[in-house]
């Protein structure tokens, strides 16, 4: 892989901010192309950015007449098929906002260019870079609380985005819970086996579709999944990070998102006849949370796919892997859609 980095930028709305500044800061890296279906769209952020590149309608023609080797691709859900496929299939690497693909036929096809181009890509999981969360999943993996037996995550927030969020038919679960549900893998360790999904759009909703729902999932370690989400929540709102409790066999872990994780676990000593059990507290391991060196959010998931680029391995967030976070979003949709529990290993393409 070269050592530069000639960039095109796929989607010109509030998204691409966050990937242009970044791409920006790089000495290695230029953007060659600014691409959206309103040209206009490219215009105007290349002049607020005051960038020096070329202005394109179709990602194809932008690919072949700079020479691009890699697309950002900040598209709406419906477009990252379309542009993925066609960066990969024309030579060039692909980092991409989620979700990976808008159905799961889609994600499937996708793994497969990916395999067959030899191509890169990987999805935008920005709320796996936090230090907050690697201290969680230290406390599981380091067993302070034993096996893991119930996740729980809580997710309460209302956005008022406007625009084509507010028309979908499954804003929550298609365009926001692939968050928690990657946190949750990241977490466990583990991939979902299996889902029950209820959706729905609660009163006082601004969403057309259903901006609610309650997913049961089966993990592959034995443990359930339990996420608890509305995208129209007024008042008390957790952390977009969601709020966690897990529990094991010898105590429970939990973290708010934005505090620092902890645990209680049962107290050593004789505690045989108690109704209770005494517990202590164990706080997160400071050390693995002044020691995380990558930035956090945005940033900091750039940082890692560029990184897996200058040494030739796949992503964090490579699609192959991404693939298992956003079946458990297309198998809650179908759960939802048909009202029963539904396997997930049919919503997987390659293995990993």
């Amino acid at each position: 892989m070269s050592e530069s980095y000639k960039v095109v930028v796929a989607g010109c709305g509030g998204m691409s901010n966050v990937w242009i500044d970044y791409a920006i800061e790089r000495a290695d890296t230029e953007i060659v192309a600014l691409v959206d279906i309103k040209q206009e769209f490219a215009e105007s952020m290349r002049e607020r950015k005051g960038l020096n590149c070329r202005t394109f309608t179709d990602i194809a023609e932008a690919i072949e007449q700079t020479g691009a080797n890699l697309v950002f691709d900040v598209t709406i859900p419906a477009s990252h098929f379309n542009i993925a496929s066609t960066a990969m299939k024309n030579g060039c690497h692909v980092f991409g906002e989620k979700p990976l693909a808008e159905t799961p036929e889609e994600c499937k096809a996708l793994i497969q260019i990916t395999e067959e181009t030899g191509q890169s890509h990987a999805v935008m999981q920005n709320r796996r870079f936090d230090p907050r969360i690697r201290a969680l999943r230290k406390i599981i993996d380091t067993g302070t609380i034993g096996k893991p037996g119930f996740v729980n995550a809580d997710f309460f927030i209302g956005p008022h985005f406007g625009g084509f969020r507010d028309t979908m038919a499954s804003p929550l679960l298609l365009d926001m819970a692939i968050h928690t549900f990657d946190q949750a893998r990241l977490i466990l360790g583990a991939d979902p086996v299996s889902v029950y999904c209820h959706e729905f759009n609660p009163a006082g909703s601004w969403y057309a579709g259903s901006a609610a729902a309650i997913c049961i999932f089966e993990m592959s370690d034995g443990s359930v999944f339990n996420y608890r989400g509305s995208w129209c929540a007024e008042g008390a709102h957790t952390s977009w990070e969601s709020d966690w409790r897990i529990t094991g066999e010898k105590g429970t872990a939990i973290w708010k998102g934005h505090e620092e994780p902890y645990a209680e676990v049962v107290a050593p000593g004789e505690q045989d006849g108690k109704f209770i059990k005494s517990f202590i507290r164990i706080e997160a391991d400071q050390e693995v949370i002044d020691a995380h060196s990558v930035r956090t959010g945005h940033p900091g998931c750039l940082d890692e796919m560029f990184q897996s680029l200058q040494e030739n391995r796949r992503a964090e967030t490579d699609s192959r892997d991404n693939q298992y976070s956003m079946a458990m979003v297309n198998a809650a949709l179908e759960s939802a859609k048909t009202g029963r529990k539904v396997d997930i290993a049919g919503f997987i393409g390659q293995s990993l």
